[in-house]
Protein backbone atom coordinates (compact mmCIF):
# COMPACT_ATOMS: atom_id res chain seq x y z
CA UNK A 1 0.00 0.00 0.00
CA UNK A 2 2.71 2.47 0.97
CA UNK A 3 4.69 1.61 -2.16
CA UNK A 4 1.67 2.43 -4.28
CA UNK A 5 0.85 5.61 -2.37
CA UNK A 6 4.33 7.18 -2.49
CA UNK A 7 4.66 7.31 -6.31
CA UNK A 8 1.12 8.68 -6.53
CA UNK A 9 1.97 11.47 -4.12
CA UNK A 10 5.15 12.28 -6.00
CA UNK A 11 3.34 12.40 -9.35
CA UNK A 12 0.58 14.55 -7.88
CA UNK A 13 3.16 16.94 -6.46
CA UNK A 14 4.91 17.25 -9.80
CA UNK A 15 1.67 17.85 -11.65
CA UNK A 16 0.70 20.56 -9.23
CA UNK A 17 4.10 22.22 -9.43
CA UNK A 18 4.24 22.49 -13.21
CA UNK A 19 0.97 24.39 -13.81
CA UNK A 20 1.77 26.78 -10.96
CA UNK A 21 4.96 27.87 -12.71
CA UNK A 22 3.32 28.00 -16.13
CA UNK A 23 0.35 30.03 -14.91
CA UNK A 24 2.69 32.68 -13.52
CA UNK A 25 4.01 33.53 -16.97
CA UNK A 26 3.33 37.16 -17.93
CA UNK A 27 2.76 37.87 -21.61
CA UNK A 28 4.09 41.41 -21.30
CA UNK A 29 7.47 42.66 -22.52
CA UNK A 30 9.13 44.43 -19.58
CA UNK A 31 11.61 47.29 -19.89
CA UNK A 32 13.06 50.21 -17.94
CA UNK A 33 13.07 53.83 -19.04
CA UNK A 34 15.58 56.44 -17.96
CA UNK A 35 17.24 59.61 -19.24
CA UNK A 36 20.84 58.58 -18.55
CA UNK A 37 22.96 56.60 -21.05
CA UNK A 38 25.13 55.33 -18.19
CA UNK A 39 22.27 52.93 -17.36
CA UNK A 40 23.48 50.67 -20.17
CA UNK A 41 26.90 50.18 -18.55
CA UNK A 42 25.52 49.47 -15.07
CA UNK A 43 26.30 45.88 -14.06
CA UNK A 44 22.92 45.54 -12.34
CA UNK A 45 21.16 46.60 -15.54
CA UNK A 46 23.23 44.21 -17.66
CA UNK A 47 22.25 41.33 -15.39
CA UNK A 48 18.59 41.77 -16.38
CA UNK A 49 19.20 41.30 -20.12
CA UNK A 50 16.59 43.90 -21.05
CA UNK A 51 15.86 44.62 -24.71
CA UNK A 52 13.80 47.81 -24.59
CA UNK A 53 13.91 51.25 -23.01
CA UNK A 54 12.11 54.59 -23.13
CA UNK A 55 13.38 58.14 -23.47
CA UNK A 56 11.29 61.30 -23.51
CA UNK A 57 12.38 64.27 -25.59
CA UNK A 58 11.17 67.85 -25.88
CA UNK A 59 9.05 68.40 -28.97
CA UNK A 60 11.33 71.20 -30.20
CA UNK A 61 14.63 69.60 -29.21
CA UNK A 62 15.80 69.90 -32.82
CA UNK A 63 16.40 73.60 -32.06
CA UNK A 64 18.29 72.90 -28.82
CA UNK A 65 21.85 71.59 -29.23
CA UNK A 66 22.10 70.57 -25.57
CA UNK A 67 18.91 68.49 -25.74
CA UNK A 68 20.00 66.89 -28.99
CA UNK A 69 23.38 65.99 -27.48
CA UNK A 70 21.63 64.21 -24.58
CA UNK A 71 19.32 62.31 -26.89
CA UNK A 72 22.16 61.42 -29.26
CA UNK A 73 24.19 59.97 -26.40
CA UNK A 74 21.24 57.94 -25.09
CA UNK A 75 20.26 56.52 -28.49
CA UNK A 76 23.86 55.66 -29.31
CA UNK A 77 24.38 53.90 -25.97
CA UNK A 78 21.14 51.97 -26.39
CA UNK A 79 22.11 50.92 -29.90
CA UNK A 80 25.51 49.71 -28.69
CA UNK A 81 23.73 47.67 -26.03
CA UNK A 82 21.30 46.33 -28.67
CA UNK A 83 18.33 47.89 -26.95
CA UNK A 84 15.40 49.44 -28.83
CA UNK A 85 14.22 52.90 -27.79
CA UNK A 86 10.69 54.18 -27.41
CA UNK A 87 11.15 57.92 -27.97
CA UNK A 88 8.31 59.88 -26.45
CA UNK A 89 7.59 63.47 -27.45
CA UNK A 90 6.98 65.78 -24.50
CA UNK A 91 6.63 69.38 -23.43
CA UNK A 92 9.64 71.70 -23.22
CA UNK A 93 8.22 73.21 -20.03
CA UNK A 94 7.36 70.68 -17.32
CA UNK A 95 5.56 72.68 -14.63
CA UNK A 96 2.40 72.29 -12.60
CA UNK A 97 0.99 75.02 -14.85
CA UNK A 98 2.56 75.18 -18.32
CA UNK A 99 3.97 78.63 -19.03
CA UNK A 100 4.34 78.21 -22.77
CA UNK A 101 1.76 77.92 -25.50
CA UNK A 102 0.79 74.61 -27.03
CA UNK A 103 2.60 74.24 -30.35
CA UNK A 104 0.59 74.58 -33.51
CA UNK A 105 0.06 71.54 -35.71
CA UNK A 106 2.40 72.96 -38.35
CA UNK A 107 5.19 73.56 -35.83
CA UNK A 108 4.69 70.08 -34.39
CA UNK A 109 4.99 68.60 -37.87
CA UNK A 110 8.16 70.56 -38.59
CA UNK A 111 10.01 70.00 -35.31
CA UNK A 112 8.91 66.43 -34.55
CA UNK A 113 9.35 65.46 -38.19
CA UNK A 114 12.97 66.61 -37.93
CA UNK A 115 13.46 64.41 -34.86
CA UNK A 116 12.06 61.40 -36.70
CA UNK A 117 14.41 62.04 -39.61
CA UNK A 118 17.32 62.30 -37.19
CA UNK A 119 16.68 59.18 -35.09
CA UNK A 120 14.77 56.78 -37.34
CA UNK A 121 17.94 55.92 -39.35
CA UNK A 122 19.62 55.11 -36.02
CA UNK A 123 17.04 52.44 -35.24
CA UNK A 124 14.37 54.34 -33.28
CA UNK A 125 11.15 52.73 -34.53
CA UNK A 126 8.88 53.22 -31.50
CA UNK A 127 7.44 56.71 -30.97
CA UNK A 128 4.99 58.35 -28.62
CA UNK A 129 2.98 61.27 -30.01
CA UNK A 130 2.83 63.20 -26.70
CA UNK A 131 3.79 62.15 -23.20
CA UNK A 132 1.05 62.03 -20.52
CA UNK A 133 -1.29 64.22 -22.57
CA UNK A 134 -3.99 64.63 -19.91
CA UNK A 135 -1.74 65.73 -17.03
CA UNK A 136 -1.88 69.34 -15.91
CA UNK A 137 1.86 69.80 -16.51
CA UNK A 138 1.31 69.23 -20.23
CA UNK A 139 -0.12 71.94 -22.52
CA UNK A 140 -2.35 69.25 -24.09
CA UNK A 141 -4.19 68.72 -20.80
CA UNK A 142 -7.06 71.01 -21.73
CA UNK A 143 -6.89 70.37 -25.45
CA UNK A 144 -7.54 66.71 -26.38
CA UNK A 145 -8.45 67.93 -29.86
CA UNK A 146 -4.90 69.18 -30.40
CA UNK A 147 -3.49 65.92 -29.04
CA UNK A 148 -5.62 64.10 -31.63
CA UNK A 149 -4.36 66.44 -34.36
CA UNK A 150 -0.79 65.65 -33.34
CA UNK A 151 -1.53 61.94 -33.75
CA UNK A 152 -3.02 62.39 -37.20
CA UNK A 153 0.00 64.52 -38.12
CA UNK A 154 2.51 61.98 -36.82
CA UNK A 155 0.87 59.28 -38.91
CA UNK A 156 1.83 61.25 -42.01
CA UNK A 157 5.50 61.58 -41.09
CA UNK A 158 7.94 59.37 -42.95
CA UNK A 159 8.57 56.71 -40.33
CA UNK A 160 8.59 53.35 -42.06
CA UNK A 161 7.71 50.32 -39.93
CA UNK A 162 7.30 52.53 -36.86
CA UNK A 163 4.99 51.75 -33.96
CA UNK A 164 3.15 54.81 -32.68
CA UNK A 165 1.73 55.36 -29.20
CA UNK A 166 -1.27 57.36 -30.38
CA UNK A 167 -2.38 58.68 -26.99
CA UNK A 168 -0.63 58.54 -23.65
CA UNK A 169 -2.65 59.15 -20.47
CA UNK A 170 -2.25 59.19 -16.71
CA UNK A 171 -4.73 57.24 -14.57
CA UNK A 172 -6.31 60.28 -12.99
CA UNK A 173 -9.82 61.60 -12.54
CA UNK A 174 -11.37 62.72 -15.82
CA UNK A 175 -9.28 60.44 -18.03
CA UNK A 176 -12.34 58.77 -19.56
CA UNK A 177 -13.80 62.13 -20.60
CA UNK A 178 -10.43 63.07 -22.10
CA UNK A 179 -10.30 59.80 -24.04
CA UNK A 180 -13.82 60.38 -25.35
CA UNK A 181 -12.95 63.87 -26.57
CA UNK A 182 -9.73 62.62 -28.15
CA UNK A 183 -11.46 59.79 -30.04
CA UNK A 184 -14.16 62.18 -31.28
CA UNK A 185 -11.53 64.61 -32.55
CA UNK A 186 -9.39 61.85 -34.10
CA UNK A 187 -12.39 60.34 -35.88
CA UNK A 188 -11.74 57.07 -37.67
CA UNK A 189 -8.03 57.37 -36.84
CA UNK A 190 -8.85 57.27 -33.12
CA UNK A 191 -11.02 54.19 -33.48
CA UNK A 192 -8.26 52.45 -35.42
CA UNK A 193 -5.32 53.48 -33.21
CA UNK A 194 -3.22 50.42 -32.48
CA UNK A 195 -1.26 51.45 -29.36
CA UNK A 196 -2.37 53.47 -26.32
CA UNK A 197 -0.03 54.42 -23.49
CA UNK A 198 -1.00 54.25 -19.81
CA UNK A 199 0.76 55.70 -16.77
CA UNK A 200 -0.77 53.86 -13.82
CA UNK A 201 1.27 55.18 -10.90
CA UNK A 202 -1.80 55.61 -8.72
CA UNK A 203 -3.02 52.07 -9.30
CA UNK A 204 0.41 50.59 -8.61
CA UNK A 205 1.41 52.65 -5.60
CA UNK A 206 -1.96 52.56 -3.89
CA UNK A 207 -2.27 48.86 -4.74
CA UNK A 208 -5.79 49.50 -5.93
CA UNK A 209 -8.13 46.62 -6.69
CA UNK A 210 -11.35 47.41 -8.58
CA UNK A 211 -13.72 45.41 -6.35
CA UNK A 212 -12.12 46.50 -3.09
CA UNK A 213 -11.25 50.12 -3.83
CA UNK A 214 -14.46 51.54 -5.31
CA UNK A 215 -14.09 54.96 -3.68
CA UNK A 216 -10.45 55.31 -4.69
CA UNK A 217 -11.24 54.31 -8.26
CA UNK A 218 -13.52 57.33 -8.61
CA UNK A 219 -10.39 59.43 -8.33
CA UNK A 220 -7.88 56.99 -9.81
CA UNK A 221 -9.55 55.05 -12.65
CA UNK A 222 -6.80 52.49 -13.26
CA UNK A 223 -6.12 50.17 -16.18
CA UNK A 224 -9.53 48.49 -16.49
CA UNK A 225 -11.49 51.69 -16.90
CA UNK A 226 -9.00 53.18 -19.36
CA UNK A 227 -9.24 50.08 -21.54
CA UNK A 228 -13.04 50.11 -21.24
CA UNK A 229 -13.13 53.79 -22.25
CA UNK A 230 -11.57 52.88 -25.58
CA UNK A 231 -13.58 49.72 -26.14
CA UNK A 232 -16.93 51.37 -25.47
CA UNK A 233 -16.08 54.25 -27.81
CA UNK A 234 -15.47 52.07 -30.82
CA UNK A 235 -11.81 51.09 -30.60
CA UNK A 236 -11.92 47.32 -30.30
CA UNK A 237 -8.40 46.42 -31.36
CA UNK A 238 -5.97 48.76 -29.61
CA UNK A 239 -3.30 47.25 -27.43
CA UNK A 240 -1.95 49.05 -24.41
CA UNK A 241 1.54 49.80 -23.19
CA UNK A 242 2.39 50.84 -19.66
CA UNK A 243 4.67 53.54 -21.05
CA UNK A 244 5.49 54.75 -17.54
CA UNK A 245 4.87 52.94 -14.30
CA UNK A 246 6.68 51.68 -11.23
CA UNK A 247 6.88 51.67 -7.48
CA UNK A 248 7.95 55.06 -6.15
CA UNK A 249 10.39 55.52 -3.31
CA UNK A 250 9.21 59.09 -2.77
CA UNK A 251 6.62 61.28 -4.43
CA UNK A 252 4.02 63.66 -3.04
CA UNK A 253 2.26 62.03 -0.10
CA UNK A 254 4.47 58.94 -0.44
CA UNK A 255 7.36 59.54 1.94
CA UNK A 256 10.76 57.94 1.41
CA UNK A 257 10.25 54.22 2.00
CA UNK A 258 12.32 51.52 0.30
CA UNK A 259 10.24 48.65 1.68
CA UNK A 260 7.02 50.13 0.31
CA UNK A 261 8.69 50.68 -3.07
CA UNK A 262 9.67 47.02 -3.17
CA UNK A 263 6.13 45.88 -2.36
CA UNK A 264 4.52 48.13 -4.96
CA UNK A 265 7.07 46.99 -7.55
CA UNK A 266 5.85 43.44 -6.93
CA UNK A 267 2.28 44.64 -7.33
CA UNK A 268 3.21 46.23 -10.66
CA UNK A 269 3.88 42.73 -11.98
CA UNK A 270 0.60 41.49 -10.49
CA UNK A 271 -1.23 44.11 -12.55
CA UNK A 272 0.77 43.21 -15.66
CA UNK A 273 -0.39 39.63 -15.26
CA UNK A 274 -3.98 40.66 -14.59
CA UNK A 275 -4.21 42.66 -17.82
CA UNK A 276 -1.83 40.81 -20.10
CA UNK A 277 -4.60 40.07 -22.62
CA UNK A 278 -4.63 43.77 -23.47
CA UNK A 279 -1.26 45.07 -22.28
CA UNK A 280 1.75 44.29 -24.47
CA UNK A 281 4.60 46.21 -22.84
CA UNK A 282 5.62 47.68 -19.51
CA UNK A 283 8.24 50.41 -19.12
CA UNK A 284 9.18 50.87 -15.48
CA UNK A 285 10.46 54.35 -14.66
CA UNK A 286 13.21 54.80 -13.77
CA UNK A 287 16.63 53.25 -13.24
CA UNK A 288 18.66 55.70 -11.16
CA UNK A 289 17.33 57.24 -7.97
CA UNK A 290 18.09 60.78 -6.88
CA UNK A 291 21.20 62.02 -5.12
CA UNK A 292 20.72 62.44 -2.21
CA UNK A 293 18.26 59.58 -1.95
CA UNK A 294 14.63 60.66 -2.07
CA UNK A 295 15.60 64.26 -2.77
CA UNK A 296 12.57 64.75 -5.00
CA UNK A 297 10.50 62.39 -7.17
CA UNK A 298 12.39 59.13 -6.79
CA UNK A 299 11.41 55.84 -8.41
CA UNK A 300 14.88 54.47 -9.07
CA UNK A 301 15.46 50.74 -8.93
CA UNK A 302 19.03 51.52 -7.89
CA UNK A 303 20.64 54.42 -6.04
CA UNK A 304 22.37 57.21 -7.94
CA UNK A 305 25.69 55.34 -7.59
CA UNK A 306 24.21 52.09 -8.94
CA UNK A 307 23.75 50.34 -5.60
CA UNK A 308 20.72 48.07 -5.86
CA UNK A 309 17.62 48.72 -3.79
CA UNK A 310 15.02 46.23 -2.50
CA UNK A 311 12.86 47.33 -5.46
CA UNK A 312 15.57 46.07 -7.83
CA UNK A 313 15.39 42.64 -6.22
CA UNK A 314 11.59 42.67 -6.59
CA UNK A 315 11.90 43.77 -10.21
CA UNK A 316 14.44 41.08 -11.02
CA UNK A 317 12.20 38.46 -9.42
CA UNK A 318 9.12 39.60 -11.36
CA UNK A 319 11.09 39.70 -14.59
CA UNK A 320 11.75 35.96 -14.42
CA UNK A 321 8.18 35.25 -15.51
CA UNK A 322 7.90 38.08 -18.05
CA UNK A 323 9.09 38.69 -21.57
CA UNK A 324 11.70 41.24 -22.65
Amino acid sequence: MYRRLLPSLLITGLLLAVPATASAKIKVAVAVGDQSPTMFTDSNWKALNLKKTRYFIEWNAIDQPSELAKADAFVAAARNARVSVLMHISTDDINSKPRRALPSVSRYKSKVGALVRRYRPGGVKDWGVWNEANHKSQPTAKNPKRAAQFYKTFRKLRCSNCKIVALDVLDQSGVEKYIGSWIKAAGSHGKKARIIGIHNYSEVNRKLKPKRSAKSFKRYPGTARIIRAFRTRGNKRAKFWYTETGGVAKFGSFGCNMSRQSNTTKYMFTLAKRYDRDVERLYSYNWFGTNPRCHSFDAGLVDADGTSRPAYVAFRSGLRNASR
